[in-house]
């Protein structure tokens, strides 16, 4: 998928008419997720949402892992490896790029031993035989195959769940009462902007983040700049720069997950010296560029500041 459809963010006739495929969804998901899942023998946390595309997944599991590692844990990190073409459970390696694991696991990888593959048990079983003692889940929460320990419901706080409802009349993957009945907790990255939380049981945890950028993006205040990004919503990119003072004289989104053509590189680089503009992207952009052209680019990165640390920190202790 390149671009969510402009009816997922609100009711209309075609997502009311589109609502019987959603049913029929609906009941094939609960089916899939009630069989048992293998039970590893170590702490199983998976960062998982109700909608399709980014809600800061990724986001939240370099942030446990990084809280993990400072625990003295050996954390092994889980995903699927969108993207990439190699076939699983493999352990991501330094040689490996975009192409064969996927940008987010590249990405994961630098902080903690990663693993790729659609089976998140036979990637669960790898971890724990290389020495992982606690696995963690980077998407997942509608996969069976690995029993949860915690699941964390993470929510985008600028689109919620959209219209609220099921594929393909909606974004949800299943139902936002089905996703949550088996969370231990939410994790709201942003402010609610789309009532989102009212759709939760009052009984459900909820933690609160904000995306904070790198340090680096001071240093864009009053410069020209071309920001490029392929990511879920790359608004979420963009506005942040503009916040910061960088003026932006374009800026373009590609598709998630989108791999760079050597004739769209030049684009970017012939119109950044036209409009003498630096090119800035993100690190999960950053990893699918040439290294060559990589030097060429500014990437501002991003983490999660909490409301209340101790509260997550606290979710980890209790393993």
């Amino acid at each position: 998928m390149t671009r969510a459809p402009a009816f997922w963010s609100r009711d209309t006739a075609l997502s009311r008419l589109l609502a019987p495929l959603s049913a029929v969804g609906t009941a094939l998901t609960a089916r899939r997720v009630a069989r048992p899942g293998w039970r590893a023998p170590v702490p199983v946390i998976c960062c998982g949402n109700a909608t399709v595309g980014g809600a800061g997944k990724t986001t939240l599991v370099l942030d446990l892992a990084q809280r993990l590692r400072r625990r003295g844990l050996d954390v092994h990190i889980l995903l699927r490896g969108y993207g990439g073409g190699a076939r699983g459970p493999r352990r991501v390696q330094p040689t490996d790029n975009a192409a064969m694991v996927g940008d987010e696991a590249l990405l994961l990888a630098a902080v903690a031993p990663t693993w790729t593959g659609a089976d998140r048990a036979a990637s669960a079983r790898a971890a724990v035989a290389a020495g992982a003692q606690v696995l963690l889940m980077d998407d997942g929460l509608q996969n069976p195959t690995l029993a949860k320990s915690v699941s964390l419901l993470v929510i985008d706080g600028a689109s919620g769940f959209g219209n609220g409802r099921v594929l393909p009349a909606g974004p949800l993957r299943e139902p936002v009462a089905a996703a949550a009945a088996r969370s231990h907790a939410a994790i709201l990255i942003g402010p609610d902007a789309t009532g989102a939380l009212a759709r939760l049981p009052p009984s459900l945890p909820v933690l609160r983040a904000s995306l904070v950028q790198d340090r680096a993006i001071a240093g864009l205040a009053g410069r020209r700049v071309l920001a490029f990004a392929g990511i879920a919503r790359p608004e979420k990119f963009f506005a942040p720069l503009r916040a910061a003072g960088a003026i932006l004289v374009e800026a373009r989104p590609f598709p998630d997950h989108h791999p760079f053509a050597a004739a769209e590189l030049d684009a970017l680089t012939r119109d950044a010296d036209r409009q003498d503009a630096r090119l800035v992207t993100t690190p999960k952009d950053a990893v699918r560029l040439p290294s060559a052209f990589r030097s060429r680019v500014t990437v501002i990165g991003v983490g999660l500041a909490w409301d209340d640390a101790a509260a997550i920190e606290a979710i980890l202790g209790r393993l």
